[in-house]
């Protein structure tokens, strides 16, 4: 592992860079006798030699005889008071250069994607065309999106499989990657800079002794304490309340969206329940329906991954599983 570290960090200082952030990271590398991979590789020696002394049969008398513990100790030591301190500022500069070369990396492979403006004075989100940026350009199906002030909440419902929770990703991921100073999977891309909030993919534990209910309630807090702080908060709900009845749903869901929107959040929430999409005519101007559906043609379920105005029609759910030879 230091051996390897060390590589890492030789390989970045082998690479002159014009960008002064990148090269004021480098700097950080240099010591007033060398440099850090100099440095960690005069570390990766001795640790390997106190371990040959230790664990190698026909090295180990040699090592005894000529006092190469207590020598490869002390150097050791002394390697230590002179650069222990720095350690922890190279491995945080090295896990910066590597975040910036990815950023780079994905910059130069996508061309065709658009700079995110970020937006200081407004709470809102706007995205035209936006794509997940991990699939392939000729299968990614793009999708607009707009979040205000004025209308902080969207509902969107559909089918199985349909998109719902491939466009929270989209949407998550570009905010993040907009703040990572990346580009982003969309022809315009406008965001302020939120507290971003999820709850996706939530799961039970067997160890800790914790009911699918009641983690997806946690997260849930968690999502709902973020509002207390000093950003706005962005939140993005995958089947809100899933673990539990209809009836418990609904209040509970209504009663979580209705407090993120009172604390000026704003955010998209996705559900199969056709009734949480009510909740949009309960909150009149805050909050808009959105789905999206599916087709069956000949036996075959097809997706077009299309976000549409309005609730969903029909569920897919018995027909996925009379497909699956289920006798429903």
């Amino acid at each position: 592992a230091l051996r390897q570290f060390g590589l890492v960090i030789a390989a970045f200082e082998g690479n002159p860079v014009e960008e002064p952030a990148v090269r004021d990271l480098l700097n950080r590398f240099h010591t007033e006798d060398g440099t850090a991979s100099m440095a960690i590789r005069r570390l990766s020696r001795l640790t390997g030699w106190l371990n040959n002394a230790t664990r190698n049969q026909f090295f180990a008398p040699i090592a005894w005889f000529c006092g190469l513990f207590v020598l490869l100790t002390h150097r050791i030591e002394c390697w230590r008071r002179r650069y222990g301190v720095e350690v922890a500022d190279w491995l945080e500069t090295a896990a910066c250069l590597e975040a910036t070369t990815s950023v780079a990396g994905y910059c130069f492979d996508h061309p065709r994607d658009c700079v995110p403006e970020i937006l200081e004075d407004r709470a809102e989100l706007n995205a035209e065309d936006l794509g997940h940026p991990l699939l392939p350009e000729s299968v990614c199906v793009r999708n607009s999106v707009q979040l205000t002030p004025e209308t902080p909440l969207m509902l969107i419902s559909g089918s199985n499989m349909s998109g719902k929770s491939t466009f929270l990703r989209s949407i998550g991921t570009s905010i993040v990657l907009s703040f990572c100073g990346s580009v982003v999977r969309a022809t315009r891309f406008q965001t302020h800079p939120f507290q971003l909030a999820t709850a996706m993919r939530v799961s039970d534990s067997l160890q800790e002794g914790r009911s699918l209910f009641f983690s997806v309630v946690q997260r849930l807090k968690s999502v709902v304490d973020l509002t207390g702080g000093s950003r706005t908060v962005l939140f993005l709900l995958d089947e809100i309340l899933h673990g539990t009845n209809s009836h418990d749903r609904r209040r509970g869901a209504e009663a979580v969206i209705r407090s993120l929107v009172d604390r000026h959040a704003v955010g998209i929430v996705t559900t199969h329940d056709l009734a949480l999409t009510r909740i949009a005519d309960s909150m009149p101007g805050l909050a808009i329906n959105k789905h999206f559906e599916d087709t069956v043609v000949e036996g075959t379920m097809l997706f077009d991954y299309r976000l549409r105005d309005g609730v969903v029609e029909r569920s897919n759910a018995i027909e996925l599983m009379r497909m699956l030879g289920l006798d429903v």
